[in-house]
């Protein structure tokens, strides 16, 4: 037993990690916790299995059963000394969120000498008996491949069904299938990392060009795209599960720099027309150290990585052609100059620590810190020139306290939490706006200039605690050997949006092929409700519960049963009130039916207004969210190298807050839209394009103060839009089949699957508005000017989003190993995807509601992609590593109008075009690295990273012209060649860095 006084050093060891925490630092190849692995297999009956890190000198224990079977739980992936007595001795390296499968049955390899002077060769253990589809990501991947930016999920990709983007604005984003990103979820640390407002399925990577943790952290991490365990909450599409490395038992640390800029990267395409070359600037810099403070006991880690940079970007236009006439040649020459190539700046700024201590081979404490802070400007490019950008600031901190507590037959894992996440961004300018459109072709937006309109300026993020507990039970022999699971966790976050702010109006100027108007058809403008709080506020109470079963029924089956049950109660959703007027503007007469309310014209048209008038008390959570996970693996020959598998499972999602507070938000701060007479249209006295309402006669005063436009409105609520939300909203789900087959032939780790995931209920916003007589489409126009008497258009929030997507994924591995020093994966993916909506766009005005838009080919994934990665270590400490990227084109989805009326009388059709090109995206990369040992006590190294080198041009960009006069155009949709990029142009990039 510890004296007092060892109690006391463990106390004074503790007050220096957190004195250590305070500062830089950086190490070595090690993990963390949750997303461990489980070591399970047979030896002797009742013999004692021992666990001991090499690492760190953590030592687990427990008995065998009476038929030998054993399980440890909770192993934190790294590599291990196994032994369950004399002859049975063996070392194994456990790999993240993995169930590894090893016999100790005698005459494996021993292995002598201490911890630090082991060099006995360790087996990687590749987890092939799983129903779960995906692959994972080792620590040299990460540290080897090229790489455009260090994020560490661009390495998902080489995992078939992923894909990682970085696109024009340096956005980086990671989609799964054929859905949307804010269905992703990644767990680090067994912490999921779910943006609950905002879209990009991570907290703080909605729109941005940082990372959501510090890459020098990361240890390795695991990719599931469908059939997912029933632990992973909060996901639809991609579940990715990283752990994060940890102090060990020796000193580590590493530090690095790198450096690009504009003289070191070719042209892109804008620049290579224009003949202007624009000003880039790339840093990216860090450091680590981990270590310990006391031998097999106490350990610490801290990181910090930064990124400086100044991105070129393209401003084009939204719309190139008006009947065949170049815009650029219809807009104005002050217009025209904001055109052609720019720069964003960004800054970020990541630190993350951890310390565990192991006071017994039964027990593990972890506190970890998570600080990310950024700055950028964004919001440029397509229809958007500089002067409209906002400066987005993007903060988040996380705080993680773990016990861990294991029996002899049983693992407990208690975690609990705090996050705090904001993105704000702000108009660089203010003043009015000036946005270029097209009235005739459905207000196309041209270019925007000047100031970003009023919801460029927000404040949307969630803070709160969390507590959640895992009990792994492994001591259950029925048919078989069972190792069983099950959780509970409960989150309240505070959830916050300002979604606009009283400042900009907004000025839209017609153009036409005959050129710009030159006084302005329209204007938006805000204007505040007296005693009406523009920020919405919403506590939100979370909560889970699964069971999971992994029975090894034999040697050849495993079954993976497992159910979760999910519940949520918003109550900014559920408590709120419709305001009295608007449910009495919506119960009163239509003025344009005589004899009429408004709501018996919806009922007409198939709205019913009681669906959306919410008294406070008719709303409920969704209480359905029950999520089946069944899988199998059968090994043929119970040898772990031929393994079928397959699988169904349920995953719920969630409806973003960003959606649900704009019934608030929206009433609160109403946006106004108010139309003017032109004396070029019509009559002397002018008139409004479309017959618009409500139509005033322009004043040039209103220019001059948002005041000005405001009177307009001052005394009513005319041209308000009024936001409601279906009182019995569902919840996003998708369900996941997949069927495929594993192999294991010499060093190769083979795996062939189909997979077919159907998603529904996604949400989306449809234009309530209906005629008289109930109809949606009327001589082919929308019933604009038909919203809620005495206010605007009703907008109504409902589900009915879906995509159906099948897949074909095919992959190889070859690792890098040190007897074996070169790795190669491939990857290839086949998708067949169909959806009724675009994942990008929430709102869908031009069908009467979501049901009505046909089911066409999904732009979230292309046909055909292809990645491989490979990296070779040469002598005299050279490493070269490449990757090659192939992708058909990703299909343009929009709304076809060519001068047809269908026959529900609209005047457009949701349709996909893709372009005639073979390739939509290609690149080549490469890095060299060369070593330098310094002493054996330290390395130096070189590396150059030649990005893209053949320079092919992946564009992002589209003209589109889906014809006119009836006639449809046969190749609607072709890249803009002149225009924006995705990934880089061909680039250099040089890193210096040290380890020890």
């Amino acid at each position: 037993m510890k004296t007092r006084l060892s109690y006391k050093k463990t106390l004074l060891a503790a007050a220096i990690a957190a004195t250590l925490a305070t500062g830089a630092g950086m190490p070595h190849v090690s993990w963390a916790q949750t997303a461990d692995a489980t070591l399970r297999g047979k030896t002797a009956a009742n013999a004692e299995v021992v666990a001991k890190n090499v690492a760190t000198g953590v030592t687990r224990r427990t008995r065998a059963a009476e038929d030998g079977s054993y399980a440890l739980p909770g192993l934190q992936p790294g590599t291990y000394r196994v032994d369950a007595g004399p002859g049975t001795e063996t070392t194994v390296t456990l790999t993240v969120a993995s169930t590894a499968t090893v016999d100790l049955t005698g005459g494996a390899e021993a292995v002598t000498g201490t911890l630090s002077e082991i060099t006995v060769k360790s087996r990687r253990i590749v987890e092939t008996r799983t129903s779960e589809v995906g692959g994972t990501v080792s620590l040299q991947q990460i540290e080897t491949v090229p790489q455009i930016t260090r994020n560490f999920l661009e390495f998902a990709d080489t995992v078939p069904g992923m894909v990682f983007t970085k696109d024009s604005s340096g956005h980086t984003s990671l989609r799964g299938g054929a859905q949307n990103t804010s269905s992703v979820n990644v767990y680090i640390d067994g912490v999921g990392q779910k943006n609950y407002v905002k879209e990009g399925g991570v907290s703080g990577q909605f729109a941005t060009q940082g990372n959501p943790f510090p890459q020098l952290a990361i240890g390795e991490y695991k990719v599931v795209t469908s059939n997912y365990k029933a632990e992973y909450d909060q996901v639809s599409s991609a579940a990715i599960i990283a752990e994060t490395k940890y102090g060990t038992n020796e000193f580590h640390g590493e530090a690095y720099g790198q450096y690009t800029a504009d003289h070191w990267r070719a042209e892109n395409p804008s620049e290579r027309n224009s003949g202007l070359k624009t000003p880039s600037k790339d840093k990216e810099f860090g450091a680590s150290i981990g270590g310990p403070i006391i031998q097999d006991m106490l350990h610490f880690f801290v990181t910090y990585e930064g990124k400086r940079y100044t991105t070129p970007i393209t401003v084009v236009p939204g719309v190139n052609f008006l009947n065949g006439v170049d815009v650029r040649t219809l807009l104005p020459a002050s217009a025209v100059a904001q055109l052609g190539p720019a720069t964003i700046p960004f800054t970020e700024d990541q630190y993350f620590g951890k310390i565990d201590f192991e006071p017994s081979d039964k027990d593990r404490l972890e506190f970890t810190v998570k600080v990310r802070n950024e700055t950028q400007t964004d919001d440029v490019g397509v229809g958007r020139a500089k002067s409209d950008s906002i400066g987005v600031i993007n903060d988040e901190t996380r705080f993680s306290l773990r016990w861990q507590h294991s029996g002899e037959h049983w693992f407990n894992d208690v975690l609990a939490q705090h996050e705090d996440s904001f993105n704000s961004p702000q108009p660089v300018n203010t003043g009015n706006g000036i946005n270029y459109s097209s009235f005739a072709n459905n207000n196309a937006n041209i270019l925007e200039t000047a100031a970003t309109d009023p919801r460029g300026g927000q404040n949307k993020g969630q803070r709160g605690p969390a507590i959640q507990d895992d009990f792994t039970f492994s001591d259950l022999h029925w048919l078989g050997d069972h190792t069983l699971k099950m959780g509970a966790k409960y989150k309240r976050i505070d959830l916050r949006a300002a979604d606009a702010l009283n400042i900009n109006p907004q000025f839209a100027y017609d153009v036409t092929p005959a050129g710009t108007d030159a006084i302005p058809y329209q204007a938006l403008f805000t204007n505040p409700v007296a005693g009406q709080e523009p920020t919405a506020h919403s506590r939100d109470h979370q909560f889970g519960l699964y069971f999971q079963d992994d029975w090894v029924q034999n040697e050849h089956l495993t079954w993976f049963l497992g159910a979760r049950w999910d519940y949520e109660r918003n109550m900014g959703y559920l408590d709120y009130v419709t305001p009295a007027n608007v449910v009495a503007a919506l119960n009163g007469p239509d003025p344009n039916a005589p004899g009429q309310t408004y709501a018996q014209s919806l009922a007409k048209g198939g709205v019913n207004v009681n669906d959306f008038i919410s008294t406070g008390h008719n709303r409920s959570p969704d209480k359905g969210e029950f999520q089946p996970r069944l899988g199998f693996a059968l090994d043929l020959n119970a040898d772990q190298r031929h393994v079928i598998f397959g699988g169904y499972g349920r995953s719920y999602d969630r409806d973003l807050y960003d959606y649900l507070q704009l019934e608030v938000t929206k009433a609160a701060l109403p946006e106004y839209t108010v139309n003017f007479k032109d004396p070029g249209i019509a009559g002397s006295n002018g008139g409004c394009l479309g017959n618009a309402t409500p139509c005033v006669a322009w004043n040039s005063n209103y220019l001059n103060g948002l005041s000005n436009l405001q009177g307009l409105v001052a005394s009513s609520s005319a041209g308000a839009e009024v936001d409601m939300l279906k009182n019995n909203l569902k919840t996003p789900y998708s369900d996941q089949f997949s069927i495929g087959m594993r192999n294991t032939v010499g060093e190769w780790n083979t795996s062939a699957a189909v997979t077919r995931v159907i998603s529904k209920n996604g949400f989306v916003f449809t234009l309530g508005n209906r005629y008289p007589n109930g109809a949606f489409w009327l001589n082919g126009g929308q019933p604009w000017g038909n919203g809620v008497p005495g206010f605007g258009s009703l907008i109504i929030g409902t589900n009915g989003a879906q995509t159906k997507t099948t897949q074909v994924l095919l992959s190889a591995e070859k690792p890098y190993t040190s007897e074996s020093p070169w790795g190669l994966t491939l990857a290839y993916t086949f998708t067949d995807a169909i959806q009724n909506r675009s994942i990008t766009e929430h709102y869908s005005f031009d069908q009467q509601n979501i049901s009505q838009y046909p089911f066409i080919r999904s732009d979230a994934a292309p046909r055909h992609r292809f990645v491989t990665a490979g990296s070779i270590g040469l002598p005299w400490g050279f490493v070269v590593a490449s990757k090659l990227t192939l992708a058909t084109p990703i299909p343009k989805d929009d709304i076809a109008n060519f001068g047809l009326i269908y026959p529900n009388g609209a005047n457009n059709l949701p349709s996909a075009g893709i372009p005639k090109n073979f390739f939509g995206e290609r690149t080549l990369d490469f890095q060299f690295t060369k070593n330098f040992d310094i002493a054996g006590h330290a390395t130096v190294y070189a590396r150059l990273d030649v990005l893209n080198v053949f320079n092919w041009s992946s564009y992002s960009d589209y003209n589109v012209n889906w014809g006119a006069n009836g006639v449809a155009n046969p190749r609607p949709v072709a890249f803009n060649y002149i225009g924006n990029i995705n990934g880089t142009p061909r680039e250099l990039k040089l890193m210096l860095g040290a380890k020890f």
